[in-house]
């Protein structure tokens, strides 16, 4: 693991829903790490009821969708904040809190970097290695960070840190931003931190857009101590969760819908060990699969991944590109799991993507 300065030379604000944008084809979505067929109908049935009557010309009320996740998490609702998705709360952490040095923990999610460089910070970066499976070594953190940022499971490696070693970030003066944002797609959320008091300077944030389907409605939350809530908040324009997300918020940690999550979870591991049973047969091919994987994508290294990422949009397949990660580069593309026919045709595409791109 090796740390790096604040470098510009990464496209941080490149997402996976570009991947599908770009030139209009209809392709089949392994970009894009929001669960397939979602949301599922009764959560649509749920958005739908809360534009019934008054529902669009009054102010949005955000009390029960806010007693509501705290509920979910054992927490007290002063620990809760409710945001536009979780990328509104990199924003908020960025303009709200005095920091003087800011650290992100790379390669991961690059909307908390380009927020803080957006809010006038500096921003150092650790990198960790490939060849130690992308884990966290906590020693090449700073000492003198008083800000770190980790995603897990980690977006795009796949890695699930244990949260003993995240919780050891945890000093006096720091602020400490777990991004959660795929953890329901763990079976049993192993290693979670959301719900934890006992951390100081802990901020987990969360994202209900991954699972149920709801990137277009914008809703997450954060879970910290009252003080940096009420800092968080204060930062938020008025009324910043319509309506409609306050009601899928409130669905979302429902006892029905955290037993179908749980169950996803289920299904999503069964997918992804098909998936990274599929890539492992290329390896011939100089495929190498960024192992263990707990997340609902898996990251991949192969030679000329730039060419096979091209031949497999002709093939009508989209995937993510890995160089706009600090710390990957060109040869790296991460795949979205998805169910076993849509991933045994796309394995097929690609033994014929890398067929192309070694011509």
């Amino acid at each position: 693991m090796r740390t790096e300065a604040d470098g510009g030379r990464h496209d941080l604000r490149h997402h996976g829903d570009a991947e599908v944008r770009d030139d209009g084809a209809a392709l089949v979505d392994l970009a894009v790490n929001v669960r397939a067929d979602t949301p599922p109908a009764w959560l649509r049935e749920r958005i739908a009821e809360s534009l019934a009557g008054n529902g669009l010309a009054a102010y949005p009320d955000g009390r029960a969708a806010r007693a509501a996740v705290a509920a979910r998490h054992g927490l007290p609702v002063e620990r809760v904040l409710l945001t536009a998705g979780a990328a509104e709360a990199f924003v908020l952490l960025a303009r709200a809190l005095k920091v003087r040095r800011p650290v992100v923990v790379h390669p991961q999610f690059t909307e908390p970097e380009a927020a803080l460089r957006d809010a006038g910070h500096t921003v150092g970066r650790v990198l960790s290695r490939p060849e130690d499976g992308f884990r966290l070594d906590p020693a090449a953190v700073p000492g003198d960070a008083d800000l770190v940022v980790i995603g897990n499971p980690t977006n795009p490696t796949s890695v699930l840190h244990p949260a003993a070693v995240i919780a050891g970030l945890a000093r006096p003066g720091r602020t400490l931003v777990v991004d959660e944002a795929f953890m329901d797609a763990v079976p049993d959320e192993r290693e979670a931190l959301a719900g934890r008091v006992d951390v100081p300077g802990l901020v987990v944030l969360r994202s209900l857009t991954k699972t149920w389907g709801l990137a277009g409605l914008r809703i997450g939350y954060v879970l910290a101590a009252p003080e940096t809530v009420a800092d968080l908040e204060r930062a938020q324009p008025l009324w910043p969760v319509s309506t409609p997300a306050l009601a899928a918020a409130e669905a979302c940690v429902s006892p029905r819908a955290l037993a179908e999550a749980a169950e996803a979870s289920r299904r999503i591991a069964a997918d992804r060990a098909h998936l990274v049973a599929g890539l492992q047969e290329f390896a011939s091919d100089g495929l190498v699969v960024a192992e263990p994987t707990e997340g609902p994508f898996v990251l991949v290294r192969l030679p000329r991944a730039a060419r096979v990422r091209h031949h497999l949009r002709v093939l009508g397949f989209a995937v993510r590109r890995g160089d706009t990660f600090p710390g990957l580069g060109e040869e790296w593309l991460r795949v979205a799991v998805r169910d076993r026919v849509t991933v045994n045709r796309f394995l097929q595409a690609l033994d014929m993507a890398v067929t192309l791109a070694d011509r």
